[in-house]
């Protein structure tokens, strides 16, 4: 396997899903984003190990109720076999023990049908890059269980990483020099920005922070301005 914490420009995913048109659809979604690329698809939990061990994904999108498949069984047979692969459930269901039960097995997502295309993204996204960002998009607001909190299905809270961002955004520094402070690269810090930007409904750089302020995302910088 690739190992997660090489932090992907490109995010390799496999979609695993028996409907064959949300599936197709759900690929050409995620092919149409640079830094995302769908390398293998699955509809039965048939030969999903091979799969994973053949194309190398970064994530897996996995629904729970598929022919051969066994939701629990996968997840813990596929961490076990590969520990730095993501797994992100993508299902109709919302039952809350079985959300719970899959996250505690290493699951790095839980995410409802219904939810928003920024959202699915940012999920995609986060689980990929962030080493501890875990996601539960279901239709229960204020959903909690073991510790777990579910973001707003809408678009969710920005991560730390985007906070740094944004905080850096809101210094007026440029993408250059928002990569210098944060270590990572200018294409990194674009894709940061492309994400926030989907959450917070932004179109651009000032307007994500003025954004950010207004939901105290972020504080307010000192000495400097961007109007």
């Amino acid at each position: 396997m690739i190992p997660l914490n090489a932090r992907p420009e490109l995010i390799r995913i496999l979609a695993a899903d028996d409907h064959t048109l949300l599936r197709t659809a759900l690929a050409e979604l995620l092919n149409a984003e640079d830094d995302l690329q769908v390398v293998a698809e699955a509809s039965s939990g048939r030969g999903l190990v091979e799969l994973v061990e053949r194309h190398q994904p970064h994530v897996v999108l996995l629904d729970v109720e598929m022919p051969d498949h066994h939701p629990r069984a996968a997840v813990r047979g596929l961490l076990e076999r590969f520990p730095s692969l993501r797994i992100i459930i993508l299902t109709m269901y919302d039952d809350q023990p079985l959300v719970h039960e899959l996250l505690q097995l290493g699951a790095r997502g839980y995410l409802h049908k219904s939810v928003s295309r920024a959202a699915l993204l940012s999920a995609v996204r986060n689980a990929a890059r962030e080493d501890d960002q875990i996601t539960i998009l279901v239709p229960r607001s204020g959903y909690t269980s073991g510790g777990y909190q579910s973001q707003e299905q809408d678009a969710g809270p920005v991560s730390p990483r985007e906070r740094e961002v944004l905080t850096c955004v809101a210094e007026a520094m440029s993408n250059r020099q928002i990569a210098a402070r944060l270590g990572i690269t200018e294409g990194t810090v674009k894709r940061h920005l492309r994400n926030i930007f989907d959450k917070l409904e932004a179109v651009s750089r000032i307007d994500a922070v003025n954004k950010a302020l207004a939901q105290k995302l972020i504080a307010a910088p000192r000495g400097r301005s961007m109007r």
